[in-house]
């Protein structure tokens, strides 16, 4: 039992016995088969994870304080680690690396955007959404609304429905527009919490696309999957002389093209309608030559266990494609967001892509998810994001 390690999940095959009755949701205790106890979480017979564990101090009562302490802590943690300036705009809740499972909710200036996956926090979310509007309010942070992206199919594995919309309660004001202008990193982007992809914008590689930006000066950039084009942005900020961004998405490119006027970038990026894995091999068939910093952020590739070796393939295949089109001294910046692609199989990966395109790699950066989205060790989940930059030689 992964619990016994300190791991936050118990499947239901490893409940081996059940004393009294519990409704899902209910907050029950967990014991090893020596009767030692090994921590208090929510219960659900629905979902394969039998208890979501919220705490492992046997003396914890779950209360309304409790919760509130939970929440304070989370948001301190980000104030710090963040500072004031970033602190608008991050993840202040990242599920069990906050001891609050299956609850994610980012702030976008004065819009909070959640989704609960697990039935337990679904129940006490009013408690949590007023701690966080109390806590934020003591900061000197007005809220001016929260919005549910609980539109997503895993609910149902826990028994829930799908929907989103605003949050209503008393203690928050008619939120009005779900679109908001965010600054990241001194790039000004529209977020449409309502239709965007995951809660509006991925907050998870803010300080990875600084990265990118502090060695873009003079090159010319092809940006694969820009989704609403962070990277070519913050590329373009840095001082490309040229940047392309490239997404299979209409709506996306749309969306880029919007933050390309917005921040007043028109001569350096080109946003483009493309799937990337044809595009790279089209440049190749013509011996293109014409970027030397190529930046691959593509979706997640796998999102189980059962099909990481297809995944690999796919990694494999664009950022082989990628060092055969970089010249000799270019740069690459290469991400996987999936945390069943472990930081181990995508070195090697990328060791067998260098080796068949011919080529050697410097490493000069070996990154993870900023720390608005920490990793807890005890839970491997936590850690899923790998983003690595070089240079080809």
């Amino acid at each position: 039992m992964a619990a016994r390690s300190g791991h936050p999940w118990v499947y239901g095959e490893e409940v081996t016995r059940v004393d009294g009755v519990y409704a899902t949701g209910d907050i029950v205790d967990v014991y090893s088969q020596k009767d030692r106890y090994l921590g208090t979480g929510f219960a659900n017979d629905i979902s394969k994870i039998r208890v979501r564990i919220v705490s492992d101090n046997a003396n914890d009562r779950f209360d309304d304080a409790f919760w509130q302490r939970r929440v304070k802590y989370a948001l301190q943690y980000r104030y710090t680690v963040m500072g004031a300036t970033d602190f608008s705009c991050c993840r202040l809740i990242f599920g069990d690396a906050d001891q609050m499972p299956g609850l994610t909710v980012d702030r976008y200036n004065d819009i909070l955007v959640a989704q609960t996956l697990c039935y337990g926090m679904d129940q006490v979310k009013p408690v949590i959404f007023k701690a966080l509007v109390d806590e934020l309010a003591a900061m000197g942070v007005s809220v001016r609304g929260i919005y549910e992206r609980n539109d997503v199919k895993v609910r149902e594995l826990d028994g829930m429905t799908q929907y989103k919309g605003w949050y209503e309660a008393d203690f928050l004001p008619q939120p009005g527009s779900p679109v908001t202008t965010i600054n990241e990193n001194g790039v000004l982007y529209d977020v449409d919490v309502e239709n965007g992809q995951k809660t509006g914008f991925f907050l998870d590689q803010k300080y990875n696309r600084l990265a990118v930006a502090k060695i873009a000066a003079g090159r010319h950039v092809l940006d694969c999957f820009t989704h609403t084009g962070a990277f070519a942005l913050n590329a373009a900020k840095g001082g490309a002389a040229s940047v392309t961004a490239v997404d299979v998405s209409e709506e996306a490119v749309a969306m880029t093209n919007e933050n390309i006027r917005r921040n007043g970038l028109e001569q350096i990026v080109r946003a483009k309608q493309a799937n990337v894995f044809d595009l790279l091999t089209e440049l190749a068939e013509q011996k293109c030559r014409d970027y030397d910093f190529i930046i691959l952020d593509p979706p997640a590739f796998t999102k189980s266990g059962h099909t990481v070796h297809n995944a690999i393939r796919g990694y494999k295949e664009i950022n082989l494609k990628a060092m055969k089109l970089l010249p000799r001294g270019g740069y690459l910046a290469t991400c996987s967001c999936s945390h069943f692609m472990r930081d181990d199989l995508f070195r090697r990966m990328l060791r067998d892509a260098a080796k068949d395109a011919g080529v050697h790699l410097r490493q000069i950066e070996g990154r993870q998810q900023s720390p608005d989205h920490p990793i807890l060790w005890n839970v491997p989940e936590t850690d899923y994001l790998k983003f690595y930059l070089f240079q080809v030689v």
